[in-house]
């Protein structure tokens, strides 16, 4: 069970003062984070436009200052199909990067999946299956490089609490039914963060919040940094131990 900080997602400046856009402002927040109990982190790269990117200069700028500001601390990224918007492009960016992060998510319901993990894989790079639906779970089973994931990423959009248990429960079947047994980060995204970080602790799943998945403590105020969502949630998970 661990708890991992996602820092800023693909929030634009507006959403938040203190949201990370750069790869110092992103070293910087990465440690406060940690320190703040956060096992891990996921970060979108920027370019320096600002715009998300994985283009081999802004991920390479990216992980390369998060290691120096967090050593020993596993760094992940995401692989969203919008970010270049062209799945060749995707994969040549993969094809391209010198600084290695430690895994990468990929979510299942892009038509391109099997491809960017085959990419990913090619590259030692571990793998996070990004599950937002049952058919998306189903997908994972089917595939055969399904079972050489690192993890298991169920993460919920639904915003209506009772809609959004129903997918969670409805993916961890699928997974269960298949016998696979990977580790699991369960998380929501703003109005159903914090149900998740709770349901992930009591099923010791992993979980994770952060300015990319909403901005709000939960007492409903709002955080004045990503490292304030990352104590909230190890408090819950220390508090469930």
């Amino acid at each position: 069970m661990i708890v991992q900080t996602c820092i800023n997602g693909a929030r634009s400046a507006d959403f938040h003062p203190q949201l990370p856009l750069d790869a110092d402002a992103m070293a910087h927040d990465g440690s406060a984070c940690v320190a703040a109990g956060a096992a891990e982190l996921h970060v979108h790269a920027r370019g320096l436009d600002g715009r998300e990117s994985l283009a081999p200069e802004a991920m390479d700028r990216t992980v390369l200052a998060l290691r120096r500001a967090c050593p020993g601390t596993l760094i992940g990224v995401s692989t969203g199909a919008w970010i270049e918007n062209d799945d060749e492009r995707t994969l040549a960016a993969i094809a391209g990067w010198s600084e290695l992060p430690d895994y990468a998510s990929v979510n299942l319901s892009e038509e391109a999946a099997p491809e960017v993990m085959q990419s990913l894989r090619q590259r030692g790079i571990g793998i996070e299956a990004g599950l937002a639906s049952v058919a998306d779970a189903e997908r994972l089973v089917r595939l055969d490089r399904g079972r050489q994931v690192l993890r298991i990423l169920i993460e919920i959009g639904e915003q209506e609490l009772d809609a959004a248990l129903e997918v969670s429960d409805g993916i961890a079947t699928v997974l269960d039914r298949a016998g696979m047994r990977r580790a699991i980060l369960l998380h929501g995204s703003d109005a159903t963060v914090w149900p998740f970080v709770h349901r992930a602790a009591e099923r010791n799943w992993s979980t994770r919040v952060g300015l990319e998945d909403g901005k709000e403590l939960p007492d409903g105020t709002t955080a004045s940094s990503n490292d304030a969502l990352t104590a909230a949630a190890v408090a819950i998970f220390r508090a469930g131990r």
